[in-house]
């Protein structure tokens, strides 16, 4: 190999000293395109996991989620993201995503296969009869109450603005009084 090839010394002899151009190019760099670049149309978003409401780029070819970068055009986050809004990928193709529901019984040792449809009716049920069996409609001295203390919510940081104001506007019409969000703590 010829030391003219060498990519540092192409850079000193060079008009390239800085090594931001042809000092630092091969043939194979040449060759490569972003990888973003094959990408039908790209989706703008922003990271699940915190407050803080960083912007997303979203690549998408054929429907299917293929790249998530931060966005540089957001005043919040200027194209960054934390390690875990660089991993949001994951949440849509991650092969440790499960696409079924598992439930253990009580005092099982094995998680057990539903159907999404069961599992929702079986949350539903045990909602409704708790709410059923712990709501006050006033306290002993007749003040009005209308509330359960046998419900309580702590969404997690995953959730939007929009899922947390409809889990909101649920648990409140439900009676509970208790509702944060881990994003808040």
């Amino acid at each position: 190999m010829a030391l003219d090839r060498w990519p540092v010394l192409r850079q000193l002899r060079g008009e390239d000293r800085l090594g931001r151009g042809a000092a630092v190019k091969s043939e194979r760099s040449e060759g490569l395109t972003p990888r973003t670049s094959s990408a039908d149309e790209v989706v703008k978003s922003i990271c699940p996991y915190c407050a803080v409401g960083c912007a997303q780029n979203v690549y998408v070819k054929d429907g299917r989620v293929v790249h998530i970068e931060g966005d540089p055009d957001s005043p919040v986050s200027r194209g960054r993201l934390c390690p875990k809004g660089s991993a949001s990928l994951q949440l849509t193709t991650g092969e440790a995503r499960l696409h079924k529901v598992l439930y253990r019984r009580p005092h099982g040792t094995d998680w057990e296969e539903l159907e999404l449809d069961r599992a929702m009716d079986m949350v539903a049920d045990r909602v409704l009869k708790t709410r059923s069996e712990t709501f006050e409609w006033e306290d002993g001295e007749g003040a009005r109450l209308r509330r359960t203390l046998g419900i309580a919510s702590l969404g997690g940081a995953t959730l939007d603005n929009e899922e947390n104001y409809l889990m909101k506007k649920l648990y409140t019409a439900l009676g509970a009084i208790q509702i944060e969000n881990q994003a808040r703590i």
